[in-house]
């Protein structure tokens, strides 16, 4: 029996990947991870935690069964009538007050307390990280037609750039 649930940043993620078609939990880690890496972090726990409850609600069914027992998830009419919902909510607005929820930028705040040599390993393994993400984020910005895409794209390639500088910043301290 499907029951009414107030959708949450993670769950209207996971709709909003499986509008493009049906898709395995690991599928929809690797999509998220495609699309949203830039600016939405999704782990493991939480979309295998809400593809149940979704389930549960009415959001998703259930889909083929694949290689070794992994579970396809399919969006229903309801799930989609609750994706768009939820674009629309009025309180998006307030959510311009998100945070970045970066365990790199958290480390880097705490610099000062590690050794010298752990700092320094960071700061040269960041360095090589943020910048082939910047290139992959470039490649995408190149590769993506849809404006409101581009446009996120576009904030990803600043988001590492950003990064970027933050990195070259703490290695002149």
């Amino acid at each position: 029996m499907a029951t009414r649930i107030q959708l949450n940043s993670t769950a209207a993620a996971l709709l909003g990947l499986l509008r493009e078609g049906p898709a395995t939990g690991g599928q929809l880690m690797a999509l998220a991870e495609e699309r949203y890496s830039g600016y939405f972090g999704l782990t493991r726990s939480q979309v295998y935690r809400e593809l149940p409850a979704l389930t549960e609600a009415g959001l998703l069914r259930l889909g083929k069964l694949g290689a070794r027992s992994s579970q396809q998830y399919v969006i229903t009419a309801a799930g989609r009538r609750a994706f768009k919902a939820w674009l629309g909510q009025g309180d998006a607005v307030a959510a311009v007050g998100d945070t970045v929820r970066s365990p790199l930028i958290l480390r880097l705040a705490n610099a000062g307390d590690m050794s010298e040599r752990h700092r320094n390993e960071l700061l040269e393994t960041a360095q090589q990280a943020v910048a082939d993400r910047l290139a992959e984020a470039k490649a995408t910005y190149r590769a993506v037609p849809d404006p409101y895409d581009k446009a996120v794209a576009e904030f990803t390639v600043n988001h590492y750039k950003a990064l970027a500088k933050l990195v070259d910043r703490i290695m002149t301290i």
